[in-house]
C-alpha cells in the first residue's frame, strides 16, 4: 500500500494535452479510468490502483495508491520510443493523419494485462464505451480483489470460471455472459495460451484468438493491439469504417479489406494510426 505518496513525473516525461489525456484513457483502450475532482484521473488495472493528472506544462505526473511504480511505467509504454513511432507514421504524405495526429499529440497506445484486455473486449459487443466500463467495474466488484477506496481489481479467469454464468448476468452482461464464462474456463485450464499467443506471429496469434468463444476479427485485432503490444493489428469497428470511407474513399469495403488497407498504408504502427483516426472521427 502506497496511500498518500508524493506526485511523480514519468520518466522519460510523458507530454500529454488534455484532450489527449481523456481520449488515452476514456477512449476506449482501456474501461477502468474514471476523472475525479481536480482533473484527476484514477484507474485500476492488475493489482494496481493510481492516479494521474496534468501539470501546469502538460507534463504528466502518476502517484501509486495500491501497486507498485514499475507496473504503471509499464502500462503507459515507457520502454517504448513513441515519439520515433509517430514520426514512422506515413503523416508527411498523407495530410489526412497528419491532421489527426495535430488534434491529439502525444497519443500512445497503453500496454495492458492480457486477460482483462481479453475480458474488456468479449464485454464490447453491441455496446457503447460506457456500457463497457459499467460491465467491468460490475464484475470487479462482485468478485474482485478489495484495493481499497471502493475499488476492485479485475477477478481473474479462475474466479469467472467458479462463479459461473448465472452470477456474470448479474452482472449485466446479458448474452456475453455465457461465452466469457466459456472462455474463462477454457484459459483457466490453458495456463500456456498466453505465453503461446506471444511466440505467434500477428497472423497466427489473430487466428489463435478467434478459436475463442465470442471473440471475432475486430476483438481479436483490439486484444492484440492494447493487450499483447502487437502495433500492425488494425481493429476496425463503425468508426473505422466511416473514417476510412469519408476520408480514404473505402466506402462499401469489407471490414477485411478495410483492415488489410490499414496496415498497408500506414505500416508496422497502423494500431497507432487507427488511434489518431478513431480519436479524430468521434470528437468531430
Amino acid at each position: 500500500m502506497h496511500a498518500g505518496q508524493q506526485w511523480r513525473s514519468f520518466a522519460p516525461k510523458i507530454f500529454l494535452n488534455t484532450r489527449s489525456l481523456a481520449e488515452l484513457l476514456d477512449g476506449g483502450q482501456s474501461f477502468r479510468w474514471s476523472l475525479k475532482s481536480g482533473g484527476i484521473w484514477e484507474g485500476v488495472f492488475g493489482k494496481n490502483l493510481v492516479q494521474v493528472k496534468l501539470s501546469e506544462s502538460e507534463n504528466l505526473r502518476y502517484r501509486v495508491l495500491t501497486g507498485e511504480s514499475i507496473e504503471i511505467l509499464e502500462y503507459f509504454g515507457q520502454s517504448v520510443d513513441w515519439d520515433m513511432i509517430s514520426d514512422a507514421l506515413p503523416w508527411r504524405s498523407d495530410p489526412q493523419l497528419r491532421t489527426c495526429m495535430q488534434e491529439f499529440p502525444g497519443l500512445r497506445i497503453l500496454q495492458q494485462p492480457f486477460g482483462e484486455t481479453l475480458f474488456s473486449f468479449l464485454c464490447s459487443t453491441a455496446k457503447q464505451i460506457s456500457q463497457i466500463k459499467q460491465c467491468c467495474l460490475e464484475v470487479a466488484n462482485r468478485l474482485g480483489e478489495d484495493l481499497g477506496g471502493g475499488n476492485y481489481a479485475w477477478p481473474g479467469w479462475d474466479a469467472i470460471a467458479e462463479a459461473g454464468e448465472d452470477v456474470l448476468r448479474e452482472c449485466r452482461l446479458g448474452y456475453r455472459s455465457r461465452y466469457i464464462w466459456k472462455v474463462a474456463k477454457i484459459l483457466r485450464k490453458d495456463q500456456e495460451f498466453e505465453l503461446r499467443l506471444a511466440s505467434e506471429g500477428y497472423p497466427q496469434a489473430k487466428a489463435t484468438l478467434m478459436q475463442l468463444p465470442g471473440v471475432g476479427a475486430k476483438v481479436a485485432d483490439c486484444v492484440l493491439l492494447f493487450g499483447c503490444g502487437r502495433l500492425e493489428a488494425f481493429p476496425v469497428d463503425t468508426w473505422i469504417t466511416k473514417v476510412m470511407a469519408r476520408r480514404y474513399n473505402l466506402g462499401g469495403w469489407d471490414t477485411a479489406k478495410v483492415a488489410q488497407f490499414g496496415q498497408v498504408h500506414f505500416g508496422s504502427a497502423a494500431g497507432l494510426a487507427q488511434q489518431f483516426l478513431f480519436a479524430s472521427e468521434r470528437a468531430n
